[in-house]
C-alpha cells in the first residue's frame, strides 16, 4: 500500500493524471474524410491541453451508428462526442435548420462569421436542453450535386432525378422545388444505392465526393454550392458535466482549433479536388445559379415563419 501511495504521489508531482476520462468520439465517414481530420486533431489537442487527463478514442465509419443514432446515443451518454453534419439536428431542434436554407451563405467567410458569432452561439445554446454541448463549428462544406444521368446546367435538368438527401426536411423541400425525386436516407445506405443505381445521384461537398470515390458511380458534377453544411463538434451533456472547469476550457479550445484546422484544409484543397475529379472522368458544369435561386423561393416562403424572418435576414445581412 505504501508503495502504491508513493507511486501515486510521484505521478501527481510530475503531472501524470491518476485517472483519465476516456471520451468515445464517433463520426460516420471514413478515415480519408475531413471529418476524421478534425477528429484526430481534436484528439491530439484535447490530450495535450488536459495533460492526458482526457483521452479521446475515435470511432469512424458509422461503427457506432448513423448520425441520427449517434445524436440519440449522446443524449443517453452512450456515445460521448461526435462530428455530426448539421442536417440531422433539425429532427430534434427545428430552428437549427435555418443554416440549411438553400443558397443562404455567400461564401465560406460569410458562413464562418455567422457561425462563430452570436448567431452560432445561440444555436449551440438551443442544443443544450436536448442533451448536447456544442463545442465548435467544423464543416461539411458547400454542397454540390452529382448524378449518373446528365449534366446539370439549369433547374429543369434536375427534374425527375432520384437524388439522395440527408434526413432533413429543408433539403427535401429544396430539391422538390427543383423538381427532383427527393430520397432521404442514411449515408451508409446511400453508398449501396449509388453503386446499384437504384438512385441517380446525391449532393455533398467535394471532399466527400473524393474520399468516397463517387466518381466510380457518378458521371456528372454540378458546382451548385446550394447549401453550406456546418458540422458541429458536439459532446453529450452528461459527459460534459463530468469534466472539471479546467478540462472544459481545454476541450473547448481543442475543439475550436480542430474545427479551424479542418476548415483550412478544405479551403486549401478545393482546387485540387476539382482537378482530381475531372482527371477521374467526371463531367463538371458550373450552372448559372440565378434560375436556381428563383426556383427555391417557395422554400423561403415556407420556412420564414418557422425560423423567423429576422433571423434569416440577420444571417443574410452579416458582413
Amino acid at each position: 500500500m505504501k508503495r502504491v501511495l508513493a507511486v501515486a504521489m510521484l505521478m501527481a508531482m510530475v503531472g501524470v493524471p491518476l485517472f483519465a476520462i476516456d471520451i468515445k468520439l464517433a463520426h460516420v465517414v471514413n478515415e480519408q474524410d475531413a471529418f476524421h481530420l478534425a477528429a484526430t486533431k481534436f484528439k491530439e489537442l484535447t490530450e495535450k491541453y488536459t495533460n492526458g487527463e482526457v483521452k479521446v478514442t475515435i470511432f469512424p465509419n458509422a461503427v457506432l451508428g448513423d448520425e441520427r443514432t449517434l445524436l440519440e446515443r449522446m443524449k443517453m451518454g452512450i456515445v460521448d462526442a461526435g462530428v455530426i453534419t448539421s442536417g440531422p439536428f433539425v429532427n430534434f431542434v427545428p430552428k437549427f435548420g435555418v443554416v440549411d436554407m438553400p443558397f443562404l451563405f455567400r461564401d465560406a467567410e460569410h458562413a464562418y462569421k455567422v457561425l462563430d458569432g452570436p448567431i452560432g452561439d445561440k444555436l449551440f445554446a438551443d442544443l443544450e436542453p436536448q442533451g448536447w454541448k456544442g463545442l465548435a463549428w467544423a464543416e461539411r462544406g458547400f454542397r454540390n450535386l452529382t448524378n449518373n444521368k446528365r449534366p446539370i446546367n439549369k433547374p429543369e435538368d434536375v427534374a425527375g432525378l432520384k437524388i439522395r438527401l440527408m434526413q432533413n426536411p429543408i433539403y427535401v423541400d429544396s430539391f422538390k422545388a427543383l423538381g427532383a425525386n427527393a430520397v432521404p436516407m442514411a449515408w451508409t445506405e446511400a453508398l449501396t444505392a449509388l453503386q446499384q443505381h437504384t438512385i441517380d445521384g446525391q449532393e455533398n461537398p467535394l471532399n466527400v465526393i473524393v474520399s468516397f470515390k463517387l466518381y466510380e458511380s457518378q458521371k456528372y458534377l454540378a458546382i451548385t454550392r446550394h447549401a453550406y453544411a456546418p458540422a458541429p463538434i458536439i459532446m453529450s451533456m452528461m459527459t460534459w458535466k463530468k469534466l472539471t472547469p479546467a478540462q472544459q476550457t481545454a476541450v473547448l479550445k481543442a475543439a475550436r482549433e480542430a474545427a479551424q484546422y479542418e476548415r483550412d484544409y478544405d479551403n486549401q484543397n478545393e482546387a485540387g479536388w476539382l482537378k482530381e475529379l475531372a482527371d477521374k472522368g467526371m463531367v463538371i458544369t458550373r450552372p448559372d445559379l440565378s434560375a436556381f435561386l428563383k426556383a427555391v423561393k417557395p422554400v423561403y416562403d415556407t420556412y420564414s415563419d418557422k425560423f423567423g424572418k429576422d433571423l434569416i435576414n440577420a444571417i443574410l445581412e452579416t458582413k
